[in-house]
């Protein structure tokens, strides 16, 4: 088992590293679920990835979205509701 503080670790240092990759290639899945496929920087990263992805599997249908990270959202409409 692993200890809690090890575990909050890993959380902290995912959370981390989504904010530094926040433009996410999904691919769409039946009944309006997505599965994140990769993370990227910088938009154009994720485009010329999802290039590569749609010419090795071209049956499969791929987005590109920018990630919010919840805690961002959270304050934003925090701000906004007090504004």
């Amino acid at each position: 088992m692993i200890p809690t503080s090890q575990s909050k670790a890993t959380t902290h240092s995912e959370t981390y590293k989504n904010q530094l990759n926040p433009w996410c290639i999904v691919r769409l899945l039946p009944n309006m679920q997505r599965r994140i496929v990769a993370r990227c920087r910088r938009r154009n990263d994720a485009e010329s990835h999802l290039q590569v992805l749609r010419r090795l599997i071209p049956n499969v249908p791929y987005e590109i979205v920018f990630d919010v990270a919840p805690d961002q959202l959270e304050q934003t409409t925090h701000t906004l509701k007090q504004g």
